[in-house]
Parts: structure tokens; sequence; C-alpha cells
């Protein structure tokens, strides 16, 4: 999610923000806290052993998104389904490589994007997850016309604010089958305020100017993007992934999300690790696996029924899912 790094510039635009006469300069350096820093790709998936096709994918206002694409390996006799993976905050594609292998293998095709501002992706002013939503479903338009994508069979994994994207997505679109959010925050009004007070800024005054001002920027509110809200208007089932020792979004947030959605369509799966994604994806690959293949399998009536397909036992279907020891 946000760095550390990054939120110099907090502590200087909101002590300029506490100046009326300095809002102009305030609003450049919130303006650059916007802007996650670009950080190289760790691997790459010839590293891992993937056969990946790198690929621009127009995106909005004119932007160039890049990504990798993996087909399933050989030949299938029809489209297979796909999956939309997208990275979180200050992140890129090959933080969430990852998850391919296992994908591929369980006959998922694969489109791991860079969102604006990230990786190889287009430049913009700033970022915000409503945009990481642009991405996501400007990669969606890509991926269903692919002549070895089944376009109506599309799913989502995200992480962090890309998990908050996918589920605004799956708010507004009627082709996502299925949702993967890992470490997912509440509400990003609740996350600024955390940072404020990490950082000794007081909210009354200082803070709830830049926090108005952020949402003036990236045009919406905080309360119109929430993933606590999303969750109660998401058109798919929603398998919610978080570490029991997150040191970044609090496992209680997953818990709330859990709280409100729809039931029999949300699950909690409560892993072992903190905000890093691929300790989920890793510690737990079979349990998202058989969720994935619940919503994008064969059995077309199952998926047809919009109800969630139960992981394991089915015992879950709107509680909380233990992991089972090592």
């Amino acid at each position: 999610m946000w760095q550390t790094a990054n939120l110099v510039w907090m502590d200087l635009g909101l002590a300029l923000a506490g100046f009326w006469g300095a809002r102009a300069a305030a609003h450049a350096l919130i303006l650059k806290g916007l802007r996650a820093p670009r950080v190289a790709a760790l691997v790459s998936p010839e590293s891992l052993g993937l056969a990946a096709q790198p690929v621009d994918i127009p995106g909005p206002n004119g932007k160039t998104l890049f990504a990798w694409f993996m087909p399933v390996p050989g030949t299938t006799p029809t489209p297979t389904p796909a999956i939309l993976v997208m990275h979180g905050w200050g992140a890129n594609a090959s933080m969430m490589l990852p998850s391919v292998a296992p994908l591929l293998d369980a006959g998922f095709a694969v489109l791991l994007l860079d969102a604006r501002c990230h990786g190889a992706s287009g430049d913009e002013p700033f970022t915000s997850l409503p945009r990481f939503a642009q991405d996501i479903e400007a990669g969606l338009d890509w991926l269903a016309v692919q002549s070895r994508v089944d376009a109506s069979r599309l799913a989502l994994i995200g992480h962090s604010v890309g998990a908050g994207a996918a589920l605004l997505s799956a708010t507004r679109r009627d082709d996502i089958r299925a949702v993967v959010s890992i470490s997912v925050f509440a509400h990003p009004y609740e996350v600024m305020r955390r940072l404020l007070a990490q950082h000794h800024i007081p909210y009354f005054g200082v803070g709830w100017y830049v926090l108005r001002h952020v949402q003036r920027v990236i045009g919406a509110r905080f309360d119109d993007i929430a993933p606590i809200h999303s969750m109660t208007r998401v058109r798919c089932p929603v398998l919610l992934v978080h570490g029991e020792d997150d040191d970044m979004v609090p496992f209680d947030d997953a818990k709330r999300l859990l709280a409100v959605g729809q039931p029999g369509r949300v699950q909690l799966l409560a892993v072992a690790g903190r905000h890093d994604p691929t300790e989920a994806l890793q510690t737990e690959p079979s349990q998202m696996l058989a969720f994935l293949k619940g919503q994008l399998g064969s059995c077309q009536s199952a998926c047809n029924s919009g109800q969630i397909q139960p992981v394991g036992d089915g015992s879950h279907s709107h509680g909380e899912m233990k992991s089972a020891p090592a």
C-alpha cells in the first residue's frame, strides 16, 4: 500500500495546508503523494519458467497499460476461463507472479496488469483506487476479445488497493464472475487517519483539510469507493483472504467486510501471515483455487446460480474459515 518513503509529502503538505495562502503548494505536494514511486520488477516470468506474452493494452485517458498475458499452456479444445490479477499500491505485476503457476495448472489463463503510474504502464499526474478500477476494466475489455479466452468466465484477484478496485469494478460490471480480495481495507478514510496518526499529524484542522482535498483531487468521495460499501453491491461471489497478523490492514477489517457481505456469496479465508500478497497466495492456494473452480469451472449450472460454491466441505459459506495447520 502506501510506502513509508512516500509519506514525506504528507508531512510537508499538511504543514503547508495550515496556511491558506499556501494552498497551491499543498495541492502540489498532495498530488506528488498520490503518485506511487515506481519500483523495478523483482522477477520475470521467464525466471519462474512461465511463458508470458508482453502486451500493451489501451487504457483510460489515452494511456497504455503494460501486462503479461499467459494463456493455458498447450492446445485447449475450447476457450478457457481467465483471471485478471492486480497488484497493490506502489507495487507492480511482477510481485503477483507467485499466483500464476497454480492458476495455469488449474486451467485458467492469466493477465497480470500494471496499473497506471506503476511498473511499465503509462504515467498520470496521480493515481487512485478509482483509477485502479478503470485500469482493471480496460484489462477485462482486452481479455474478453482474446480468442483463447471464454469471455463469459472472467474473475479478478487483487491485493490491497488493487483488491479494493476489484470490488469496486464488481459493483458495476456483470461480466465478473468472482473476486478474490487479498488484504483489502474496509475504508480509505480509516487508512488515511491511521497514516496521519503514525506521522503525528493532527486530524482536526490540517488533517481534515488534506483528506477533503484528496477526495476532490481523485474525483470521488471515500464513502463511494470504500470496500465496505462495495461489498453490499458486488454482483458476484467474493473470497476475502486476509493475514491474521497483517501489520498494515487490521484483520478486523476483513471481519467487517464479511459481516456486510451478501449471505451465501462471500467467504473469509484467514491465513497465517501479514500484508505481503505472496504469503496469502502461497499459504493457501488450494482453497483459493477451489473457490475459483467453483465459480468458473465446467459446472455451468453451479456457476449460473449466483451462489458461492463452498470451499472445502462448504461448512463456512458465510463465516470465518480458518486455515488448516501445516
